[in-house]
């Protein structure tokens, strides 16, 4: 009888625990969402944009305080593309005259400042944009539900289906909880997130049937554990790098890229966590065993055996 080789880490032991760590995310997350919501940009609530170009770049920080105190209010400040090309974004209805209004105000402290456009990003297109971007994530779990449910099987789709919604739900409620601000950028990340923890999850799952197929226990939980160690390794190399680079990008980026990083870094280290104690965990809730990875014989084949 072959047996397993014993492994370090025993991950289906801590599972409970790790069921109460996420639970205690979501809980945090879903209530940050119902209490404060999120800090939704413009891409979403509509308002006014702003560009100008100093002749040296500005402090963000003195420019963002300048016009709250001006009466601005729900001020967004960054540079676009060079450092001294800057994004000024107000939350209220446009004005025709608002970024003379503007840059009248910032040309007084001193500096050098044009004028490069003054937009409007209405209501409407941000209703719109949030319903087609809260369908689009609902399109994506769809398909990955029938992807994994005709790839692997139903259990298995069940088990990532709910990772997939558990990393979404803490990625958002972290920017709910601190207010970050929640625009398109983010919204990309977060489909970015569903892939990358997808990914993880797939490879974690072809090792858990592998495995299963070629063991003769039924230990289920042992199993799982020999087949989440073998992928350890591969698992901790692709989300290391793949932090490198956001912190790269976090640091060195500049703030039009400031969300997405974050969004991601975020996404990437739930996913590795969910990869492992949700959508691996969880096919010992819902019971798979043996007998699921069993493939159906045909009625062509059971004929054949009745035959005398």
């Amino acid at each position: 009888m072959k047996t397993l080789v014993t492994r370090q880490f025993d991950f289906m032991g801590k599972r409970r625990i790790a069921f109460a760590v996420s639970g205690l995310m979501l809980l945090v997350s879903l209530a940050a969402l119902l209490l404060q919501q999120l800090n939704l940009g413009l891409d979403f609530t509509g308002g006014t944009l702003v560009e100008v170009q100093y002749a040296t770049a500005p402090s963000l920080d003195a420019v963002r305080q300048l016009l709250e105190d001006a009466g601005f209010r729900d001020v967004s400040v960054q540079t676009f593309g060079a450092s001294t090309e800057v994004l000024i974004r107000l939350q209220q209805a446009f004005d025709p005259d608002v970024g003379e209004q503007v840059v009248r105000m910032l040309r007084d402290t001193g500096e050098q400042v044009e004028l490069v456009r003054a937009e409007f990003v209405g209501a409407q297109v941000g209703d719109q944009l949030r319903d087609q971007s809260g369908m689009g994530l609902l399109v994506a779990l769809g398909v990955v539900m029938l992807y994994v449910a005709f790839r692997f099987q139903y259990k298995f789709a069940i088990g990532a289906l709910l990772a997939l919604i558990h990393d979404v739900i803490i990625v958002v409620g972290i920017f709910s909880l601190f207010q970050l601000d929640f625009d398109l950028t983010v919204l990309a990340a977060l489909l970015a997130v569903i892939g990358y923890s997808l990914n993880d999850t797939i490879v974690v799952y072809d090792r858990i049937r592998e495995t299963i197929r070629k063991s003769r226990i039924d230990d289920m939980p042992a199993i799982f554990n020999e087949a989440i160690n073998m992928t350890l390794s591969r698992t901790l190399a692709t989300s290391g790098t793949t932090v490198l680079v956001l912190l790269a990008l976090l640091l060195l980026g500049g703030d039009m890229i400031e969300g997405f990083a974050i969004a991601l870094l975020i996404g990437v280290v739930i996913g590795t966590f969910s990869s492992i104690y949700v959508a691996s965990a969880l096919l010992l809730t819902v019971h798979l065993d043996r007998e699921d990875l069993i493939p159906p014989k045909k009625e062509a084949d059971d004929e054949e055996e009745q035959l005398p």
